[in-house]
Parts: C-alpha cells; structure tokens; sequence
C-alpha cells in the first residue's frame, strides 16, 4: 500500500534531550496507523514535526511522496492532547473561524459544520460559549474542528480522553467511517484496547527510536508463544513430553481451565488429541492465548529499557 507519510531518519534534539533519534517509518494511505510509546518517549516530538510546528533537526518527511513544506498545512487534521478552544466564543463561531482558517469558503462551511453538529447531537449548542459546555462537548467540538475541512491525514493524540463510554463508542465510529472514505489516520493513545480495535499498523518508540512497528496482525503473530488455553470437564493431568502445563485451576463439578505450551514440534491437533484420548477428559473450549498488543506494548518495552517499571496508569489509561 502507497504511504500517504513517511519518516526518513528523523532526528530531534533539546538542548541535553534527544527526543528522536533516527525515527523512520511509514503510514499506509487509507489506514489507521497506532503511534506508541510511553509517555516522553517521542511520539509527540514526531507528531509535531509532522505538523510543521517544530522541524527536524535532519531526516525528512515526505507527504505522498513529496518533501513536507507549508502547502501540506490544509491537507492534514491535528487534535493535540492539550486541547485548544477559545472559551468566550460561541461554537458555530468557533467552528466557522476554523474552517476558514483551512480554507473552506463561508457558505460550504456553513454546511459542513451543521452536518458535523448533527452527527454529534450538539446542533442546540451552536450559540453556546465553550466555556458553558461540558468536557466531553467541547471534545466534540475539538473534534469537529478537527475534521471539518475534510483532511486526507488526520493526527489524534488521546482522542477518547475525557469521554464517557457511549461518546467514545461514537467517535471511534467516526473515525472507522474517516478511513473507510479513505482518509488516513495516525492514532496517538496509551488505550491498547483502542488500538486492538482500530488499528490497522502500529509503530512503538521507545527511548526517542523506533523499536517494533508493522500490520497488526503480523505484530502480534510475531509474539505467539503456542500457548493454548483449555476448558473442560475431568481430572486433567498432562504428562505427554510434548506440552508443559504452565497454570491449572479447577473449579466446582470437577470442571477445570489450563494453559499448555506446546513444545518444538507439536501442533494444536497433537494436543487435542490428547486431551480427548481415552479415559482422558471432556473438552468444551480450546483456544490459543495470542498476545494482546497491551502485552507486547510492555515486553517490547522492557525489552528495550531493562530498567523500566510499568506504570499501569499510563499504560492501560
């Protein structure tokens, strides 16, 4: 797939604070792209060198295919994690102001805008000031303003924080419909539910560098461990050289959940049947345990930084 951005070698540097370092990599156009990391780890830096507010100290960006400069601005949609509305303003005034900024001619904002306030149910709220709506209606709006002229790369950092679950629900839908239309997305967020659900390639740095990055699918392929998850009925005791019980529990009426690793050489046939020989024992699920991106998000980066703790906060907020 043609990459509507790619990183080539970027390098950042704060004063003592490298920030990036050599960061490459690529966003498929029409995808949904997961940027990752822990906090400070440059993802922001990367992000704001995306939009041009900072630059590169060297590497480039190029934006389908061409080096980024100030023509891009219009084509890309940024909502910052710190988020940026003017309190005193009414919200169609607002929107309005913003949609110019991109652009967009009066009347064909006008429209925009009405059918962006109707999708989020806000429509009464357009002769409101911002500082009379709630979080999660000035996130809408946010969002709205975001999205309004019609970017072919829109950038979220943390986009469901300060969201109840049903508004969060609303706007993943609204960003699945972005990328169906064909617009790409570059997803920044510490939810690793949300990108197990959204995302189609992710990228983790760690450190200011890259460590991991590539389709979902084949990152989390790359860190099965042919562990299989057992749930039956019986007195299971495995002693067959080819699998290693790592963890049993049993419960009521002799029912019982196992996790087996199998061993250089079996397959997960080899060890049902097994399970289902003779005399053996009633299985009623039979599962692999792949790992969740949350699970390779944390080993990847202890991995890479021996000395990390994982903050569970930061990492599963």
């Amino acid at each position: 797939m043609t990459p509507i951005l790619q990183a080539i070698d970027v390098r950042k540097q704060y004063a003592n604070h490298t920030a990036l370092d050599g960061v490459s990599l690529e966003v498929p156009e029409g995808s949904i792209f997961g940027l990752l990391g822990p906090n400070g780890a440059g993802k922001t830096s990367l992000i704001r060198i995306i939009t041009q507010i900072t630059g590169a100290d060297s590497g480039e960006i190029r934006f389908r295919g061409e080096k980024l400069n100030p023509s891009h601005i219009g084509q890309i949609g940024y909502l910052p994690e710190e988020r940026g509305l003017y309190k005193k303003m009414k919200v169609g005034e607002q929107l309005m102001y913003l949609a110019q900024l991109k652009g967009i001619g009066k009347e064909e904002a006008r429209q925009k805008i009405k059918h962006w306030l109707e999708r989020f149910d806000i429509k009464s709220w357009a002769d409101k000031n911002i500082e009379d709506l709630s979080k999660g209606m000035q996130q809408k709006v946010q969002f709205i303003a975001t999205v309004v002229h019609d970017p072919k790369l829109v950038i979220l950092d943390e986009p469901f924080s300060g969201f109840d679950p049903i508004n969060a629900n609303l706007l993943k839908d609204e960003i699945l419909a972005m990328r169906d239309r064909g617009a790409s997305i570059i997803f920044s967020t510490h939810r690793m539910e949300s990108v197990e659900e959204m995302c189609d390639y992710i990228a983790l740095i760690n450190r200011s560098r890259k460590v991991l990055d590539g389709p979902v699918r084949q990152v989390r392929d790359a860190y099965r461990t042919q562990t299989y998850e057992v749930e039956g009925k019986g007195h299971l005791m495995i002693t067959h050289p080819d699998f290693e019980e790592l963890e049993q529990s049993k419960r009521e009426n002799e029912h019982f959940r196992v996790l087996v690793k199998l061993h250089a050489g079996a397959t997960p046939n080899d060890l049902l049947r097994y399970l289902i020989g003779p005399g053996n024992v009633e299985v009623h699920a039979f599962r692999e345990r792949v790992p969740s991106i949350n699970e390779i998000f944390i080993r990847r980066v202890q991995e890479t930084q021996p000395d990390y703790v994982p903050d569970t906060d930061s990492v599963l907020a």
